[in-house]
């Protein structure tokens, strides 16, 4: 039995679909907060539990009986740690043999701000016992959504990543990866670095758009100081602001890109190049 938790999510809905392409759907369970979301999922015959990562009860309720687990990391900054200790607890105690994290790209070494609640997750994972995989994940593209949507309005956006290059890949693309970890042999105690084959930078993206588009669109690169004062203007709470800054110091440090190559062999097939994640974007 396999558990997908965040299942109508933006991830864990992508990682059940590519489930039920694999395997039976009573083989496949579908832990979400609010069950009612997940009616077309019961009606497929996918088994769908309440599970709420602040009520450990419902955690464990959930896990009877599962062999896999995949804790796709909460959303709740802040509350991060807590919730997936929930997790990896309850996950112990319902007798689970394989714990799937999704985590961030060089977890281990990055200093990424966003990754403090990944890197503790880990150590709570690892000190559990629970045989596990990591899948850390990159940045998606579909992070960039409203950074393309003001740049289509207004011809021009901003940030603070110079010529920093990022591997973002879709969510499609991860979620095939973590399908592949779920469903095959030999990946326990591996933590898998996920990001695009080929990185791109702030740059490529504006030129990528001013060709899909056919109208100029240019990238202002500007100090991480007036970045911070250009997100609060618009409206990015600060404490946001300073983990997107942070994110674009991430990625001109190189610590959101890998040559790893994990993400392409998982999925079975090349990353989606920017050409066609852009252009899925602007479909909006």
């Amino acid at each position: 039995m396999i558990v997908v938790t965040g299942a109508t999510g933006h991830l864990g809905k992508l990682v059940v679909e590519g489930l039920l392409r694999k395997v039976p759907a009573t083989a496949v369970v579908a832990a979400v907060r609010t069950p009612s979301k997940a009616a077309d999922l019961t009606e497929r015959g996918v088994q769908v539990k309440a599970a709420d990562y602040s009520d450990p009860a419902s955690l464990v309720a959930a896990f009877q009986g599962a062999d896999k687990v995949l804790l796709v990391s909460s959303s709740e900054v802040g509350q991060r740690v807590e919730q997936h200790t929930a997790v990896v607890e309850a996950a112990k105690e319902a007798g689970v043999t394989h714990l799937v994290y999704t985590s961030i790209l060089n977890a281990d070494t990055t200093t990424m701000l966003l990754a403090a609640d990944h890197k503790a997750t880990e150590e709570v994972i690892r000190a559990s016992g629970i045989p596990f995989t990591f899948l850390r994940n990159g940045w998606y593209t579909e992070n960039y959504a409203q950074t393309v949507a003001q740049a289509v309005q207004t011809g021009e956006f901003a940030g603070s990543a110079a010529d920093g290059k990022v591997g973002a890949a879709p969510r499609a693309d991860y979620a095939d990866a973590a399908v592949t970890v779920l469903t095959t042999d030999g990946h326990q105690g591996n933590a898998y670095e996920l990001a695009a084959d080929v990185p791109w930078s702030y740059q490529e993206l504006a030129d990528e758009l001013t060709r899909a588009t056919g109208k100029p669109i240019t990238y202002q690169d500007v100090p991480a100081a007036q970045h911070q004062s250009i997100l609060e203007s618009a409206g990015v709470p600060a404490p946001f602001a300073a983990i997107l800054v942070d994110s674009d110091r991430g990625i001109t440090a190189g610590e959101l890109a890998s040559t790893s190559g994990d993400l392409s062999r998982l999925a079975g097939r090349p990353t989606t190049p920017l050409t066609e994640s852009v252009a899925e974007i602007l479909k909006g």
